[in-house]
């Protein structure tokens, strides 16, 4: 497994994690839209807000090309994002170990936002909320397939573990939706 971020920040608290409890994770910092052949192909992909960072659509149809050619033929390709109709305005995320906010900017894909872990010491960073129709255009132009949108659910043992009521908030405007694809 290998983990690339363009943050500097998250690939150093991902190494503390992976140093206290390993995984067997490599993790370098890197551009998506700079991503090398990395000299083997993957089975599987994950981005965790990783589109957000393109400053426009040209950039996140290079991120997603170079994430396409890293894998293998029928590879899926799963990303985990800013819902695109999330509500700003919304009750905190702080309970759920983040917070994001509108900056008030748009760019070419979506709105600006500010997207800080609230971690020791908090990380922030700033990329945007694209739109729904720039995701898809961008994973088809590289190539990608069987796009299919799948809203944001709470696992049992999550429930289980914190209860229903404190899951409210995330469900009545859910930050996150998860896009899967197909190499």
């Amino acid at each position: 497994m290998l983990g690339v971020d363009i943050s500097t920040e998250m690939v150093a608290a991902s190494l503390a994690f992976e140093e206290s409890e390993p995984l067997g994770v490599r993790y370098e910092v890197g551009d998506l839209a700079a991503l090398r052949p990395l000299g083997e192909r993957f089975d599987l992909a994950l981005g965790v807000q990783a589109l957000n960072y393109a400053p426009d659509v040209a950039t996140m149809e290079a991120m997603c090309r170079n994430v396409r050619r890293n894998l293998k033929p029928g590879a899926e390709f799963f990303l985990l994002v800013q819902k695109p109709d999330y509500r700003f305005d919304g009750p905190s995320l702080a309970k759920y170990g983040f917070l994001c906010e509108a900056t008030g900017e748009e760019i070419e894909t979506g709105p600006r936002v500010r997207i800080t872990a609230l971690l020791e010491p908090p990380i922030s960073f700033v990329g945007a909320c694209p739109r729904r129709e720039v995701y898809e255009a961008s994973l088809r132009a590289a190539g990608f397939e069987d796009l299919t949108w799948v809203p944001l659910e709470i696992s049992e043992a999550g429930v289980r573990e914190f209860g229903a009521e404190f899951w409210a908030d995330c469900l009545a405007n859910p930050p996150f939706e998860l896009l899967r694809c197909r190499a």
